[in-house]
């Protein structure tokens, strides 16, 4: 169904993915409803299709950014300590079997850190900071720089999109995003390394401080990076595509999880096509 949910304006689009079984959650709607993705698309903004947005890189076909959010929502949405739980509709959607309804994860109180690594336009990063609550940090990790910027103009286009990168719930950061990224809790923009240092690489420390509670990658990697996996809060998902090890032009979405006790899971989903996460485009 998804190569029918286009639509002529934003409100088209995310109904029709609704529709369509491409977007389960009402908090998943509404989270698309908020950002207008013709701030973010160079052209054709409201067709569910992916596009170029130069340096060999593209912004993802509106169903699988619904995807992504959508598998790592039960680690995105707020886990608030004032009895609240939360959980997630129970919609039955037959054409997405591999989509089971979860519970709420996370520490309770704890604000959601989220890294988007290959933020490209960002899109994503701006949908998924909607989600990830008011308290929330969520970095937008790219390796090419201009692509950094461009995440940045985008997201400053709209009044919402200025408000998030001027509290520091959304930075855009320039790295290595195969290392992953630590990140201060604290905005210190001064002070953060961004092509090699103390801010790449390295797990979170021993109380999570430092750790993503969901990390999104946007490109094809060549494996399950380790370190990625080491970031991951405890409890912690990582949703990527990766390159089949038998049959290289085949990727598959993977899903990483790490509960409470640090016992890390995998899941491999459905057949996707993404662009390689690779060194920067020369």
């Amino acid at each position: 169904m998804a190569w029918r949910s286009s639509g002529k304006t934003n409100a088209a689009l995310v109904e029709n993915l609704w529709k369509n079984g491409m977007i389960t959650q009402e908090v998943v709607k509404n989270a698309f409803n908020k950002v207008d993705r013709a701030n973010y698309a160079p052209a054709s903004p409201y067709e569910d299709s992916p596009q170029s947005i130069g340096f060999r890189a593209t912004i993802s076909a509106p169903h699988m950014h619904a995807n992504a959010a959508e598998s790592l929502l039960p680690y995105l949405l707020p886990y608030r300590s004032n009895g609240d739980e939360g959980s997630l509709s129970s919609a039955s959607n037959p054409r997405r079997p591999w989509k089971d309804v979860e519970e709420i994860k996370g520490v309770k109180g704890r604000p959601r850190r989220v890294l988007d690594i290959g933020s490209g336009s960002g899109y994503l990063t701006h949908v998924l900071a909607e989600l990830a609550g008011e308290d929330a940090v969520v970095v937008g990790l790219e390796h090419i720089r201009e692509l950094k910027e461009l995440g940045e103009e985008n997201m400053a286009k709209s009044e919402e999109g200025k408000a998030l990168l001027a509290s520091g719930r959304v930075r855009f950061r320039y790295g290595d995003g195969r290392k992953g990224w630590v990140e201060p809790e604290a905005l210190d923009a001064g002070n953060v390394s961004e092509t090699g240092g103390a801010n790449v690489g390295g797990a979170a420390d021993e109380s999570d401080a430092q750790g993503w509670d969901a990390i999104h990658v946007g490109a094809a990697a060549v494996e399950l990076h380790d370190e990625l996996v080491k970031q991951l809060r405890k409890p912690g998902r990582l949703f990527i595509p990766v390159e089949d090890e038998k049959q290289s032009w085949e990727q598959y979405i993977w899903v990483v999880d790490k509960d409470e006790a640090g016992e890390v899971s995998k899941k491999k989903l459905f057949a996707v096509r993404y662009v390689p996460l690779t060194d920067a485009y020369r």
